[in-house]
């Protein structure tokens, strides 16, 4: 039996070169224990037939078990699963990269997809740059302890796989939690690092995003209020934001919104622009936005956020003069004023629906 070579490292300091040979022996079908914060794993190119039945002899697993994917950028899910829900997108903004496993639909109809972005900095470069779908369970037998540490990852598997990387002890010591998405539901099917209770907050939290151009004036407005609302309401269960679709990130807030929200009792000095991404929109459960271009740009940045998207004004039954709520900026106080107006009007009854 030809004995697994094995490299000791430091868990931040890993040469390109031992990064770039493991993941070349993960592309041409080759076994890997790779550290990640939880256990040891196992990595193996899902693509490459031989590998992976190399892994369920390994693991001693059935291979009615599947295996979950790992992958590098958040992004990576879409490749994957179908369907993604909200909660699924909250869930991976909170806590990805890190100690969980979300289970997807999958864009194999009928089937399901387990998926994990690990946050350790040695696996997640080999899986970057592999550039194949790696699965990494942990690497034992099946039946016996995840190793927390690579003796214990090893004494069973040296030999069996081709590269082993020594990084010291897991940062955690204890498995991902499990969260299955793919019902529509969502159920805690394994609690590991990431207790149920927090995934349950999460998930539970309603993300109102409002959106502007600018994210300087009237957004900034609209989110001042509805948290003031809420402040008074001592309700905790909802989360607000505000971003643009058109501005650079950091600019603070037009000198007229700080003065008009300080008499409504609402501080916006501290407030930083911040420009609309897809993960936002992706992570919210209502989008209020200001004019209809808004609108069309983030239904262009995210197709399936369109049940998600509405008018302010139209969220908030109002009609007279029109669904828009104009831009302010660089006009008088008074058109400042009168966008206020409005607004707070709006988040008088959005408080109610939500």
């Amino acid at each position: 039996m030809t004995l697994t070579k094995i490299i000791k490292t430091e868990p931040d300091n890993t040469e390109q070169a031992l990064i770039g040979q493991a993941a070349d022996i993960l592309k041409k079908g080759g076994l890997v224990i790779l550290p990640t914060e939880t256990v040891y794993g196992i990595a193996a190119n899902l693509q490459h037939h031989k590998a992976m039945e190399r892994l369920y002899k390994v693991k001693q697993r059935p291979k009615d078990k599947l295996f979950s994917i790992h992958i590098a950028d958040k992004d990576k899910i879409e490749e994957f699963a179908a369907d993604i829900p909200v909660a699924a997108y909250k869930l991976l903004s909170k806590f990805w990269p890190g100690p969980l496993t979300l289970v997807l639909q999958s864009k194999s109809k009928g089937e399901t997809v387990g998926l994990r972005m690990p946050d350790n900095d040695i696996a997640l470069r080999v899986i970057a740059t592999a550039g194949v779908p790696i699965v990494c369970p942990s690497a034992n037998l099946s039946g016996k302890p995840a190793p927390r540490d690579f003796e214990a990852a090893i004494k069973d598997l040296n030999g069996l796989v081709d590269l082993a990387i020594d990084s010291g002890p897991t940062k955690l010591g204890i498995e991902s939690s499990v969260v299955d998405l793919s019902a529509g539901t969502v159920e805690v099917c394994r609690e590991g690092a990431i207790k149920k209770q927090e995934i349950e907050e999460v998930v539970k939290k309603k993300n109102i995003l409002f959106v502007c151009t600018g994210n300087s004036c009237r957004s900034v407005m609209a989110g001042g209020l509805l948290e003031k609302k809420l402040k008074e309401l001592e309700c905790k269960d909802i989360e607000v934001s505000s971003a643009g679709i058109a501005i650079l990130s950091g600019y603070r807030a037009t000198e007229e919104t700080i003065t008009l929200m300080q008499k409504e009792g609402v501080d916006v000095s501290g407030h930083y622009t911040q420009r609309i991404s897809p993960e936002m929109i992706k992570k919210s459960d209502v989008i209020l936005v200001m004019e209809k271009m808004q609108e069309a740009r983030i239904i262009q940045l995210v197709p399936s956020a369109k049940n998600r998207v509405f008018l302010l004004k139209e969220f908030a039954k109002i009609e007279e003069d029109g669904l828009d709520i104009a831009d302010p900026i660089g006009k008088p106080m008074v058109e400042y004023e009168k966008t206020l107006y409005t607004i707070k009007q709006a988040i008088e009854r959005v408080v109610k629906i939500i």
